[in-house]
């Protein structure tokens, strides 16, 4: 598929994602984006904000966020991991949530309400070109969304370029091991439930180093059997045992880790400076 009808389709599923959840309904895909929070954690969050969650993982626990930060989360969706983010930085930081779709920003929106926090602002656009200047932010997070774009390299340079010198990316997002299969990455619903847009986890190393990171890690946080998939795969008419011995265990959520370089310190002594 071209990339503006990937974008489309993803818009318009998770706008229904959202509606379905601001109706009193739950979110899908739970087979990976089930039990990611710990109590503690969901305490005083609207429960909407908690339902509408659609991540592979919880880059708030992993992520060094340190108080009087700014953060960005790209594809925040309903909210959460913005708001987590928010507790954490304090009155003195910020955390931005950046969203393509209306009604992920209405349930966002609602849910800052709810929580009664002021140190959180919601964008509409595209984490292909995001709203921010240049060296504006410390911390980048997303929670299994930069997998479903299918301008990735454009979404690496963007995180660099907003990113202050010395900033942190810190995303949870699923990756494959081999090569993935015809049949599962032609399936647009597929695309969608986060699985066919992952990138091979040393491609994803390769594309941000091409963006300028550096101290790249990825670090694996759930591997995903055939059992975990099984429903999912069967509904969109894959014969998941025919393919489960290519498939079994090579689709994971990761916690990946990447720095953008500090500016070089000017030297200033005796044998460089007039």
């Amino acid at each position: 598929m071209s990339e503006p009808n990937i974008t489309e389709v993803v818009k318009e599923k998770y706008g229904q994602a959202a509606l379905q959840v601001g109706s009193g309904g739950r979110s899908c895909c739970d087979s990976i984006t089930g039990n990611l929070y710990e109590d503690a954690q969901k305490v005083d969050l609207p429960e909407t904000a908690v339902l509408a969650s659609l991540g592979c993982g919880n880059p708030t626990a992993l992520a060094q966020l340190n108080p009087g930060e700014t953060v960005l989360d790209l594809g925040s969706g309903g909210g959460i991991d913005v708001l987590l983010s928010a507790r954490r930085v304090g009155p003195t930081g910020k955390a931005y949530g950046l969203d393509m779709t209306d009604e992920m920003l209405a349930l966002a929106e609602e849910n800052k309400r709810k929580a009664g926090v002021s140190n959180v602002e919601f964008l509409k656009g595209e984490i292909e070109n995001i709203p921010l200047p240049d060296n504006s932010v410390d911390v980048i997070i997303s929670n299994c969304v930069i997998n479903l774009s299918a301008n990735k390299d454009r979404v690496l340079q963007e995180a660099f370029r907003v990113l202050k010198p010395g900033g942190r990316f810190a995303v949870s997002d699923v990756v494959t091991r081999g090569q993935m299969l015809p049949e599962i990455r032609k399936s647009v619903l597929l695309w969608v439930g986060c699985v066919a847009g992952a990138l091979e986890e040393n491609d994803y190393r390769s594309k941000l180093a091409a963006a300028g990171f550096e101290h790249i890690e990825l670090e694996p946080t759930r591997i995903y059997r055939v059992a975990d998939a099984r429903e999912f795969l069967a509904a969109e008419g894959i014969d998941v045992d025919a393919i489960a011995p290519q498939v079994d265990g090579k689709f994971l959520s990761a916690f990946i880790r990447a720095e953008k370089p500090k500016l070089e310190q000017s030297c200033c002594g005796p044998t460089c400076c007039a």
